[in-house]
């Protein structure tokens, strides 16, 4: 068949199913956004951060460090106000909204404008810092609301359509397709299964939804991979059955509390070679490196060595999506499971217990927070795009110093306002929660730091003060 004449049939072949869907293609995605745009809304939050004296050593205030107010005018204030914005979208008709923990965050006010010019102080339900889901809610009723869609049914190479307020500009649309699915391993969240587009995703999109070409929501836009701050074709949302269950823990208990079995999983896939070598023949499937002494694991019979196939009927890929699967069963629920030991399959059954982090993250109280960074003398704040522009930074990547205490190892290590750290102990740091944490299990009194200045790049040893 000639060249020619397959194109003048591809044509006709689309352009009669066209018709036949009654679809003008003129409009594009025109109806998604019509079926959408009134759920999505655009939200900004305030947050008082203390003051304290010995800070900001070139300014009187923390209204001139940050570039409002005249110098040496009026007395140092005792607190200023951290603000930020990002977008989330609307479940039901009652208020609750779905939007990322790095929106809402600890955040002291939280308002909410709707596509018609409503606007409400929310009230915050919950967040869930491992998988970036969190809940606020607005009172009212017969708000509208997305449709679910269903994540397992989507395709690579399916129309995918992104809206939220990137850059501070509201009701965006962008346009793209799912490039993949279940992504792992990526380091943005604790349980991660994402599903990436190249729809474009920027700084703002954050907590929006991700839909079908039907108007159903399918995913929550989370994370980009840029070296720039910036779009690169590559975007990542939390799937919506994984949002929509976290969701359903928050309204229920304000928190989220998963399974686990106590076992420490070989890193890296398990290769066919690999399998031979305990006795299976085939690769897939998680390698049991450890087994914690007394958990749930050890109690079932689970030893080092074992390769789990399944779980509850269903063969397991790899480590990351086994976590996963465990993660979502509730403590006191059985699991079953297969595992392979000395070439021959055995069926064994295992009581999950709740993740010890979780009962943990409970118990912890907010206060503890301030303490974690008076061991190195300084104070650190969310990185949003204002305030990387006033210090000059094309990055909104890690933490803000807004504070260094005037004797403190991190004065003497010679920290200063507005620098960018960037990591601690060669992890990376984007929120003051992360930073907190990094910084309360360093060791031996010292912590590595990888900071950006307007110079440069560099790496500075921080001693803490137990």
């Amino acid at each position: 068949m000639k060249k020619s004449t397959l194109i003048i049939l591809t044509a006709f072949v689309f352009f009669a199913a066209a018709h036949a869907a009654d679809v003008d293609f003129r409009r594009g995605f025109s109806s998604v956004a019509e079926i959408a745009r009134p759920a999505v809304v655009f939200i900004q939050v305030e947050k008082n951060v203390p003051v304290r004296r010995g800070g900001y050593p070139f300014f009187n205030s923390p209204q001139e460090f940050f570039g409002h107010g005249q110098p040496g005018r009026g007395r140092q204030p005792q607190t200023y106000k951290q603000t930020g914005q990002g977008s989330g979208f609307l479940i039901s008709k009652d208020g609750y909204i779905l939007t990322n923990t790095h929106v809402v965050g600890d955040m002291d006010k939280i308002t909410v404008k709707l596509v018609d010019g409503r606007e409400y102080v929310a009230k915050r339900i919950g967040a869930d810092t491992k998988t970036e889901v969190a809940l606020i809610k607005i009172e009212g009723d017969d708000f509208p609301c997305l449709s679910i869609g269903d994540p397992e049914k989507l395709l690579i190479g399916e129309w995918v359509v992104a809206i939220g307020t990137p850059f501070g500009l509201e009701q965006t649309l962008t346009v793209g397709v799912v490039s993949a699915k279940g992504r792992s391993n990526i380091g943005i969240t604790d349980y991660e299964d994402f599903i990436q587009t190249d729809a474009a995703i920027n700084p703002g999109n954050s907590g929006g939804p991700l839909l079908n070409i039907d108007g159903e929501v399918i995913g929550m836009n989370t994370a980009i991979y840029s070296q720039s701050g910036g779009y690169m074709g590559i975007g990542f949302a939390v799937p919506i059955d994984m949002a929509m269950q976290v969701k359903g823990q928050l309204v229920a208990n304000g928190r989220v509390t998963r399974g686990y079995i106590g076992i420490v999983m070989n890193p890296g896939e398990v290769t066919e070679q690999m399998a031979k070598s305990f006795g299976r023949n085939e690769g897939g499937g998680v390698l049991v490196a450890d087994v914690q002494k007394g958990g749930p694991a050890d109690k079932a019979g689970i030893k080092s060595g074992d390769i789990i196939s399944e779980l509850n009927g269903k063969k397991i890929k790899d480590s990351a999506s086994f976590r996963m699967e465990v993660a979502r069963i509730m403590p006191k629920e059985k699991a079953n499971l297969v595992v392979f030991r000395e070439g021959k399959a055995k069926k064994l059954t295992v009581t999950v217990e709740a993740f010890p982090d979780d009962e943990a993250g409970e118990a912890a109280p907010d206060s503890a927070a301030g303490e974690v960074q008076d061991k190195v003398g300084l104070q650190v704040q969310e990185v949003t795009r204002d305030l990387a522009q006033r210090f000059g930074y094309e990055t909104e990547q890690g933490v803000m110093i807004s504070e260094v205490m005037r004797g403190s190892p991190a004065d003497e290590a010679g920290l200063q306002p507005g620098m960018l750290i960037l990591e601690v102990n060669r992890k990376e740091v984007n929120s003051v929660k992360a930073f907190e944490q990094a910084i309360a299990k360093g060791k031996d009194g010292n912590v590595l730091l990888r900071v950006k200045t307007g110079q440069g790049t560099r790496f500075i040893n921080l001693k803490t003060e137990d």
